[in-house]
C-alpha cells in the first residue's frame, strides 16, 4: 500500500471531498482522485461511495480510515513538534459559531494577529452545521455534545441571569419565581417550542409577550423598561455593574450551560486546527 495514497485517502474522508482535500494539501483534485483510485485497485476494495452531493464511506473505507487516520495524527504532531515558530503556520479555518457570541470576537482577532498567515471563514448559524457537508473544521456550541464520533473541548460553563430595567422592577417586589408571571417577559424561542424557565428548583412555563432567537433584541427591551428576560452573562455583566439592569432572583439560579469546541475526530486535525484549539482552550474567557 502506497503510504501517501492513504495520507490523501484520510484527508479525503476528514474533508468530505476530492476538491476540499485538494485545496487544504495544495496539490491538483486530479491527483487526489487519481491516488485514491491507485489505493484502492491496489487494495481491490471500494473505499468511497460518490455521488454528486457529497462522499460516503464504504464499510472498509471507514475501517481503514481509523487506523490511518493515526499515522496522519502523530505526524502532524511530529511536524508540529519540530516548528521552531508557530507564527509561521498557514492556512484556512473554517469555523462554526452561534449567532452574537461575542466572547468569541476579540479571541479570533488577538489568534490572527499572532498567526498572520491563518484565514478564517466564520460560518454564524444557529443550524449545527455538518463537518464534512458543510466544509467546517471546527464548531463553537453551547450545550452537551451528544455526538460519539465529534470531540469535545470544554472552553467555559456559565448560567444565564435573569434581567429587568431598574424602572421596570421599581415598585414590584419579586422574592419567588412564580411572581414574575404577573409581568412580561421576553424569551429565546425557535418556532413554537414551549418555553420552560429553570429558577433554582422550579420550572415555571412561560408565555411571553415577545419570543425572539435574538438576545441582544431581548437585551433591548429590557434595557427600555418593556419586560424581563433571560441573558448571557456576556451581555449583561457589565449592565448589571452600572445598574442599568438588575439582577432578579440571583437565588434561584438558572441552569448550568456548557461551551464547546467540537472536531470530527482527534486522529486528523491538522496543525492550524490543533493550535487554534489549544489558543482558545488557554485564552478564553468571559
Amino acid at each position: 500500500m502506497n503510504l501517501n495514497s492513504a495520507r490523501i485517502f484520510a484527508f479525503v474522508a476528514a474533508k468530505g471531498s476530492f476538491s476540499a482535500a485538494a485545496k487544504f494539501m495544495g496539490i491538483p483534485v486530479a491527483t487526489v482522485s487519481r491516488r485514491v483510485a491507485e489505493l484502492e485497485s491496489s487494495l481491490n476494495v471500494r473505499l468511497l461511495e460518490r455521488s454528486t452531493r457529497k462522499l460516503r464511506l464504504t464499510d472498509a473505507g471507514a475501517t481503514l480510515y481509523e487506523f490511518v487516520s493515526r499515522g496522519v495524527e502523530e505526524m502532524d504532531a511530529g511536524l508540529l513538534a519540530l516548528s521552531e515558530n508557530e507564527h509561521h503556520l498557514r492556512g484556512r479555518l473554517r469555523i462554526s459559531m452561534p449567532p452574537s457570541f461575542e466572547p468569541m470576537w476579540a479571541l479570533l482577532d488577538k489568534f490572527q494577529t499572532l498567526h498572520t498567515n491563518i484565514d478564517i471563514d466564520l460560518f454564524v448559524s444557529e443550524r449545527r452545521l455538518d463537518f464534512i457537508e458543510d466544509g467546517i473544521d471546527i464548531a463553537l456550541r453551547i450545550g452537551e455534545v451528544a455526538s460519539q464520533s465529534a470531540v469535545a473541548r470544554l472552553l467555559m460553563t456559565y448560567r444565564h441571569r435573569l434581567v429587568a430595567s431598574p424602572e421596570f422592577v421599581k415598585n414590584a417586589s419579586i422574592q419567588k419565581p412564580k411572581e414574575i408571571l404577573k409581568f412580561n417577559c421576553a424569551a429565546w424561542s425557535q418556532k413554537n417550542d414551549v418555553i420552560v424557565w429553570t429558577l433554582g428548583k422550579e420550572s415555571l412555563t412561560i408565555y411571553p409577550f415577545l419570543r425572539a432567537n435574538d438576545y441582544l433584541h431581548m437585551r433591548y427591551l429590557a434595557l427600555n423598561g418593556k419586560c424581563i428576560t433571560e441573558l448571557p452573562p456576556f451581555f449583561c455583566k457589565e449592565l448589571i455593574e452600572n445598574g442599568e439592569l438588575v439582577e432578579l432572583l440571583p437565588d434561584f439560579p438558572m441552569p448550568e450551560q456548557q461551551v464547546n469546541l467540537v472536531y470530527p475526530s482527534r486522529k486528523s486535525v491538522s496543525r492550524t486546527t490543533r493550535v487554534f484549539i489549544n489558543y482558545c482552550v488557554d485564552n478564553f474567557a468571559v
